[in-house]
């Protein structure tokens, strides 16, 4: 499966923003606002898992990424942290699994945690200008879309990969190679 695009990041992030704020506001009539806001953090979270899940690569372990994910919401509910702890939380799950599935070096994972945080950032700033939870919802989700540009591995393991490609390149030369010196010999004899 082929890596997600920042465009298609960009569609998740219009549809989690539109989906928050018309949550929040039609929920808010009916229940307390720091409860809407705990379960939209825990929504949210799911479904960008479940989006993150879904375009990776890997087979092995969705199941076991998605059940330790929910039992690990549980307990962060039960604990009653405050909206801030409760937040960061939920983002470090989202950076732990993408990490997990998407990066296969400490470095791309330290930079996948940057854009994180800055898009907990830009969030929170825009919520509190604007006071507009899509806005903030908006401002996270496009900054997480940036995620396809950072690399999966660095620099030391591309020099490896661009060398095993120039083996393998030269393998199917002398293949072809072999095969064109074979048909020859069987349509001379």
């Amino acid at each position: 499966m082929r890596r997600p695009t920042f465009l298609e990041g960009a569609g998740v992030a219009l549809a989690a923003s539109i989906s928050g704020g018309v949550l929040f506001e039609a929920l808010t009539t009916v229940f307390v606002s720091s409860f809407v806001l705990r379960l939209l953090i825990a929504l949210m979270g799911l479904f960008y898992l479940l989006y993150l899940l879904g375009r990776s690569g890997e087979k092995i372990g969705r199941v076991t990424s998605l059940a330790t994910w929910l039992v690990v919401v549980v307990l962060i509910w039960l604990m009653e942290l405050n909206l801030a702890f409760y937040l960061m939380a939920h983002l470090g799950l989202i950076w732990l699994i993408r990490s997990l599935y998407f990066y296969s070096s400490l470095i791309s994972a330290l930079a996948d945690l940057g854009l994180v945080l800055i898009g907990t950032a830009a969030a929170v700033w825009a919520t509190l200008k604007t006071g507009n939870l899509f806005l903030g919802f908006w401002s996270f989700f496009l900054t997480q879309a940036l995620f396809v540009v950072i690399p999966n591995t660095w620099k030391g393991s591309a020099v490896k990969n661009k060398s095993a490609k120039y083996e393998e390149d030269r393998f199917q030369h002398a293949y072809r190679m072999a095969e064109t010196a074979l048909t020859k010999l069987s349509i001379r004899s």
